[in-house]
């Protein structure tokens, strides 16, 4: 840990019922942004895949909008799971938003005779690429996407249509179609963070 990170872990030491915002920018009272940019309103800065910051059990909810596909998948999305999984409480719920992959290759076929909207269909894929974080590593479909929650412990899934918390990509349509797979799932009570290690199967 960091000694910016251990400083962070002392504020939360006693935190209880904390909302976290990960890759946010948008403020919202009772929630905390933690984004590896330095942006305005950022209250935590670090990447998704190190929340060391909190507590195990300390969270209540986790939001995080077109973050996890930044994700290499060998290990930092992976890493990124284990830390929702042991941050949140029993009970508590992961609401995820990530390109649809199924859509969006769709789309790529639907656009095949203009090239300009096939285009734009790629980018949405592989990201816009034009700051050093945005790049895309990982692709989701749902099933892709509950079978890797599952196997960090995550149950009762459920596909939304959207989570009503904040403007942002998980609301983005394209051509009149939504791109994005919002997905809501929880922490199943009854479990500790120190269980995730079975609940994963390592």
């Amino acid at each position: 840990m960091t000694d910016g990170n251990a400083e962070l872990a002392a504020r939360f030491a006693d935190a209880k019922g904390l909302r976290l915002h990960l890759g946010g920018w948008e403020p919202k009272p009772g929630w905390l942004i933690v984004n590896v940019e330095d942006r305005p309103h950022v209250d935590v800065r670090s990447t998704c895949s190190d929340l060391s910051m909190f507590p195990d059990g300390s969270v209540a909810e986790i939001y995080a909008s077109h973050v996890y596909e930044h994700l290499g998948y060998q290990q930092e999305l992976p890493a990124a799971f284990a830390e929702a999984w042991r941050v949140l409480m029993p009970g508590g719920t992961l609401m995820v938003a990530v390109p649809d992959l199924e859509v969006l290759a769709g789309l790529l076929l639907q656009t095949r005779n203009d090239v300009n909207a096939q285009w734009h269909v790629q980018r949405m894929v592989m990201g816009g690429q034009v700051e050093p974080f945005d790049f895309h590593k990982v692709g989701f479909t749902f099933n892709i996407l509950c079978g890797m929650l599952t196997r960090h412990g995550f149950r009762n899934f459920r596909r939304v249509k959207g989570f009503g918390l904040f403007k942002d990509t998980s609301e983005i349509v394209f051509g009149g179609v939504p791109i994005s797979l919002n997905v809501q799932c929880m922490k199943p009570t009854g479990v500790q963070s120190a269980d995730r290690g079975r609940a994963a199967g390592t």
